[in-house]
């Protein structure tokens, strides 16, 4: 699932489209991880699922960032998170 990240927002949230990405705003700051950290908490806790099972694939060092999900699909990802 393509997910485009922007950090340091007011709050952590689903903001929506971002081309073929969706945007997430978290609060964390880039630094340390801490923005990957609080995608990975908002995503697994709005999913409802272990944080475990949420990984980030690639791009975690970048705003463009692919993420997994255990057993779920991009479209049940986007469809949860939308809804």
């Amino acid at each position: 699932m393509a997910i485009y990240v922007q950090p340091r927002a007011a709050r952590t949230e689903v903001a929506g489209r971002h081309g073929d990405a969706l945007k997430i705003r978290v609060k964390a700051p880039p630094v340390d991880g801490a923005a990957n950290d609080e995608l990975v908490r908002f995503l697994a806790k709005r999913l409802g699922v272990s944080r475990g099972a949420v990984q980030i694939i690639a791009g975690a060092t970048g705003r463009a960032k692919r993420v997994a999900v255990d057993g779920m699909s991009a479209a049940d990802i986007q469809r949860r998170l939308l809804a």
